[in-house]
């Protein structure tokens, strides 16, 4: 059992996820989480994968060569999964829809740019790379900061790539905020012609955000420049996005 008691908003979530799972108990999802957790906590919690619970579950085994093998696992099972993981994670429907996503098309937007970031909690940029929950996907303009899509990474664990999957879930976006991200990924990320922002301390996702947004109204560097479309040659010290 887990050597600390387990706080109520863990209860709950795990409560929650052994509902979404079929013919499993809260006790049978304790123990098998057991295998994986020291103590049952909401940072623990939120580093569960789908395939460390697929194992957790005896529904697939590593064999001999450390390649992953298992039960044939039909879309119904997989869908449950998915979810179970997410509201492990935290991302239980009345918490997403605190945030205030309003699709658009950036292209209807002067002078707009879209932005991922990488966040677990909120409109938090707390995320590495490699194993954020989600995308939080923004419309920057001179005049605005717009909150228009969320895209979760739960079906990353299952990519034979997963660095490849996160670049593509984000592949629309000129810039990608991150709090870290490994040589390989970055080299990734630019190879797909998105700029990476790495923030270490992270914050808040609008409030940082807004940094750029004031670059986009005075004077972009060089490479925000050439995102906007601004030709080398116009690139002045005073130039304004708006003019």
């Amino acid at each position: 059992m887990p050597t600390q008691p387990i706080s109520n908003e863990v209860a709950l979530r795990i409560a929650l996820a052994a509902r979404a799972l079929p013919d499993t108990s809260v006790g049978d999802l304790i123990e098998a989480l057991q295998n994986d957790l020291d103590d049952f906590t909401e940072a623990t919690l939120s580093k569960i994968t789908v395939t460390q619970l697929t194992k957790a579950l005896g529904k697939a085994y590593e064999g001999d060569e450390g390649e992953w093998q298992g039960e044939d696992i039909d879309n119904q099972e997989m869908a449950c999964l998915k979810e179970a993981v997410r509201i492990l994670w935290g991302e239980m429907d009345e918490g997403k829809e605190h945030l205030p996503v309003v699709p658009s098309n950036v292209q209807d937007i002067p002078h707009a740019i879209t932005v991922a970031v990488a966040s677990n909690t909120a409109e938090q940029l707390d995320g590495h790379f490699g194993s954020c929950h989600r995308f939080l996907i923004y419309q920057i303009s001179p005049d605005q900061i717009q909150l228009v899509d969320i895209r979760s990474t739960v079906d990353a664990d299952l990519a034979a790539d997963k660095s490849a999957f996160r670049v593509d879930l984000v592949r629309d976006c000129a810039v990608l905020y991150m709090v870290s991200i490994g040589g390989p990924a970055a080299a990734k990320v630019i190879q797909a012609n998105i700029y990476p922002m790495k923030i270490e301390a992270g914050g808040d996702a609008k409030e940082i955000l807004g940094e750029l947004q004031q670059a986009l109204k005075t004077s972009p560097p060089p490479w925000l420049a050439k995102i906007l479309g601004v030709s080398a040659d116009h690139r002045v010290k005073n130039y304004t996005a708006a003019s």
